[in-house]
């Protein structure tokens, strides 16, 4: 069969940054004490500078953004939050096309979230906005979480193998600070501190440039299957993110790793895409994998430049592979999602 490449990304984020104003309403949630300190330490730990949001932050003691979406006491319900995603997300959408460049016969739409639902929704946006055909074969992808852009790229592949006259546009988009907690348990704040908004636009083809997508793999961790979570709840979706899933990753990835790698051994790849869930997620890839030595600094830089965007967030990673490439490098792609559960993808770049 024909090879099948994704050929260019782009990315966009909103305008505000807001992880210091987050930071500080969350502590302040947590009584004075061992816990806000515990908290304090592992906020300083996380690796994260930044982070962005759609909503504009208020600096003042107390609060979360400017217009009182969260209102102490009082935030908001999932409704609400379902109108500002479907308000929010075609700007931030058309942002991110906008850095991909110009796209022509696009016969494949794909989009990914799992922050945000309405029907008709960011396709037909998309499709309105790029004035594709009628016929243009469209695929949302909804509640799988961080993995999904790897979902979503397995679904441009096998259209594009299909017929390699395809030509697949893939949108991954989350505003995952619409779903902020008003919870005092630690872990739970500590996990919303990961946390930030983004947008990647792809286009995948049989054209021969950016990255030969070579293959994927999934693994299933049902030992670990409540350790990430993601529900639906009244006051918005209820994330469930164990601090216990680096030490899960770190157990289970070796005895998986070779299917994951189709039998590869980690020293054959160059490039290593993983997803930023964390600092200690990255650790813990580091030390099952043992990746070629700063084969993570793209993902450590995303992180610390954006948080945990969820499923756009490693394809921030890959852009940055991109804008470096050198013709000839394997790489391996990693993310993880609800289950617990691994999706990787093997490519080289052309």
């Amino acid at each position: 069969m024909a090879p099948v490449f994704l050929n260019r990304i782009g990315t966009a984020t909103p305008r505000h940054e807001v992880h210091g104003t987050f930071r500080a309403f969350a502590e302040g949630l947590i009584p004075e004490g061992r816990e806000r300190r515990l908290f304090s330490r592992m906020a300083d730990r996380a690796g994260i500078a930044r982070r962005w949001s759609v909503l504009e932050p208020d600096g003042r003691p107390g609060l979360v953004d400017a217009e009182g979406f969260y209102a102490p006491g009082g935030f908001p319900s999932t409704r609400a939050r379902m109108v500002r995603w479907e308000a929010e997300a075609p700007a931030l959408a058309f942002r991110a096309l906008e850095a991909l460049g110009p796209v022509e016969g696009i016969t494949h739409l794909i989009t990914a979230s799992c922050t945000g639902f309405a029907a008709p929704g960011l396709d037909h946006a998309i499709a309105a906005r790029l004035g594709l055909e009628e016929s243009v074969a469209r695929t949302n992808i909804g509640f799988m979480g961080c993995q999904a852009a790897i979902v979503a790229l397995r679904a441009a592949h096998d259209a594009v193998r299909a017929d390699p006259a395809a030509r697949v546009l893939v949108v991954n988009l989350e505003l995952c600070t619409l779903h902020l907690q008003e919870r005092p348990e630690v872990e739970q704040l500590l996990c919303f501190l990961l946390f930030g908004d983004g947008c990647s636009a792809a286009l995948v083809s049989a054209d021969p440039e950016g990255l030969r997508l070579d293959g994927f793999r999934c693994a299933l961790m049902p030992e670990a299957s409540e350790q990430i979570a993601w529900r639906v709840a009244d006051n918005g979706f209820d994330m469930v993110l164990s601090g216990e899933v680096p030490k899960s990753l770190a157990r289970a990835l070796p005895q998986r790793l070779p299917a994951l790698l189709d039998g590869a051994e980690p020293a054959a790849f160059d490039l290593w895409a993983i997803h930023p869930g964390g600092r200690s997620v990255l650790d813990a890839v580091e030390e099952s994998c043992r990746p070629p030595q700063g084969a993570l600094a793209a993902s450590r830089a995303v992180l610390e430049g954006h948080g945990n965007m969820s499923s756009p967030t490693i394809m921030f990673v890959m852009r940055a592979m991109l804008a470096e490439r050198e013709r000839g490098r394997r790489g391996i792609a990693m993310a993880f999602g609800p289950g617990l559960s691994a999706e990787t993808m093997r490519f080289e770049t052309v």
